[in-house]
């Protein structure tokens, strides 16, 4: 499974595509690819936006995801950057949803507690712990990068819990492998 995590922005917009591996690693995901993509700031918002946009669907396009983590928006001390980043968020949600593709938003704090095991952490050590994770040889840089990165991981990381939590929910009886044993009656 691919999973595409996107940490929007305007002027700087991560992405980072992982892969669930059984044969790479010991944490059984593979970095695919990551990146950052920017806009000139010298350009009007409507041109970096369609600029953005193009990108992304491309991105999209070339590695074709099962399924889109973008980062939710919750909070910002500055309207102008809080408008820009919804705006990016915006972008990317509408993208995944044209090709039908699964796309699910997480909080910073779902994305920290994930990864890191604090909700709370700081850049530099949802960087460290994404370098880990994914056995790179070097921290991800810049910071959105490993954003992006660990917005992929906190999806194959929770992925399996929330489906089997639906088949439950559906009515069915699911071991912890996620193997179905039988309808429930209700």
């Amino acid at each position: 499974m691919f999973v595409m995590g996107i940490d929007p922005g305007l002027s700087r917009c991560g992405y980072g595509v992982v892969e669930r591996s059984t044969t790479r690693s010991r944490s059984g995901l593979r970095p695919v690819a990551a990146g950052v993509i920017t806009t000139p700031v010298h350009e009007t918002v409507p041109r970096r936006l369609a600029a953005l946009g193009a990108e992304v669907r491309a991105l999209l396009d070339e590695f074709s995801p099962s399924v889109v983590a973008v980062e939710r928006v919750l909070f910002q001390t500055n309207a102008r950057t809080a408008m820009a980043v919804g705006q990016a968020s915006g972008l990317a949600l509408a993208a995944a949803a044209e090709r039908a593709l699964d796309v699910v938003q997480y909080s910073p704090n779902e994305v920290k507690m994930a990864v890191t095991g604090y909700g709370s952490a700081t850049k530099a050590q949802v960087q460290s712990m994404v370098q880990v994770i994914l056995e790179l040889d070097e921290r991800p840089e810049p910071p959105d990068v490993a954003d992006a990165l660990a917005l992929a991981i906190c999806h194959l990381a929770r992925a399996p819990l929330a489906q089997r939590a639906a088949l439950a929910e559906a009515g069915w009886q699911v071991r912890s492998t996620g193997e179905l044993i039988a309808e429930v009656d209700r």
